[in-house]
């Protein structure tokens, strides 16, 4: 998979992570866990810790990890080995308005100017229920079009359904 390029979608509890993690792993690279979530506040939401906390512990000792906010293009262009991005939807949620600058990370991916595998994990958001608020739908929209776009220049795509992986054909 060298220098290929993979999104890997599921909805929540899916697998999809564990998914992403054995594709980086397979690859014999080093890998660059690049982690997209807020900052761990055990106290301020003890269920996101347990999930930061269950991550972390699957992870290789070789593994490096680095935290991003809002430059996640730039991320990548630093990362030297294989690189696995957990998760898209966390980037999304951080960014005001929910804009990201989706046009830099297509085209650093598109452009394959990284010679490793990345590995991209995103909550596929168009099977879930119709949210309620403004906001939800906001973010719905922006994250399933950001898949979208980051589909549209992967290599590979895959869906996560209970565990079980499905390959997604291009239309």
């Amino acid at each position: 998979m060298t220098g290929r390029v993979v999104l890997v979608l599921g909805g929540a509890r899916s697998g999809k992570s564990q998914v992403a993690e054995a594709m980086a792993a397979a690859t014999g690279e080093l890998v660059t866990y690049v982690a997209t979530g807020t900052p761990v506040d055990a106290e301020a939401d003890p269920s996101w810790a347990t999930r930061v906390t269950t991550h972390r512990s699957r992870r290789p000792a070789g593994w490096v990890t680095v935290e991003v906010d809002a430059d996640l293009p730039a991320a990548l262009d630093g990362a030297v080995a294989c690189a696995l991005v957990d998760s898209l939807g966390p980037w999304v949620a951080r960014a005001p308005g929910f804009v990201v600058d989706a046009p830099a990370l297509c085209s650093n991916l598109a452009a394959r100017r990284r010679r490793a595998t990345t590995v991209l994990v995103s909550d596929e958001v168009g099977l879930g229920v119709v949210p309620a608020t403004e906001i939800g739908n906001a973010f719905r929209d922006a994250l399933g079009d950001l898949n979208r776009a980051v589909a549209a220049v992967a290599d590979d795509v895959l869906l996560v359904v209970a565990g079980r992986t499905l390959r997604l054909d291009r239309p």
